[in-house]
């Protein structure tokens, strides 16, 4: 997925058990037709990237407090420009965790959501078209909280569920327990 047309091909491949995800997967498509889909200024709606990290046995998973929307999420943010997405969810989880030791375990998605964003004083509210990708690291590694956040934290994936009711997370961690399972 370092290009467009490789980003393109592996939205007309994936699959998922959830529903939502295939209906997403079609509007992807849709937006990727636009030339601007990576630009941020790319409104209604722009591609971003964003990174599940799990520890080395899938029972925690690192979050960040987004201090803007004031919620619990996995880091990630905006492709402005940017065609490889793997790229921007990897650059978006140094700024925002820190953490420098990881594995990407998988070079494809991993899980794909579009969630509204709120208008601000400068933006108007529109769409994130976020491409999720696995990546594993140790949960011993030093973590930094970036001024984007309230907080970086190591949570176990049954916690996640008292911190949020946000669909795409809690879908995110059903298929890190799979995971777990399968190991």
């Amino acid at each position: 997925m370092n290009t467009k047309q490789e980003l393109i091909h592996a939205l007309s491949i994936y699959t998922s058990k959830y529903e939502v995800e295939a209906a997403f997967s079609k509007r992807f498509l849709s937006l990727l037709e636009n030339e601007n889909a990576f630009q941020r200024t790319h409104l209604p709606g722009h591609i971003t990237g964003s990174a599940w990290i799990c520890n080395e046995d899938f029972s925690k998973v690192l979050l960040v407090h987004h201090a803007k929307l004031n919620r619990w999420l996995q880091p990630g943010g905006h492709a402005d420009g940017d065609e490889n997405i793997i790229q921007v969810a990897l650059k978006e989880t140094e700024e925002e965790t820190g953490i420098k030791h990881y594995s990407i375990l998988a070079e494809s998605i991993f899980d794909l959501d579009i969630h509204r964003i709120p208008e601000r004083k400068d933006m108007p509210a529109h769409d994130h078209y976020d491409i999720r990708i696995l990546v594993q690291a140790t949960d011993k590694q030093e973590i930094v909280v970036s001024e984007e956040s309230h907080d970086v934290k190591w949570f176990a994936l049954d916690e996640v569920k008292n911190l949020t009711d946000e669909q795409s997370v809690l879908r995110m961690v059903e298929k890190t327990k799979l995971l777990r399972t399968n190991q």
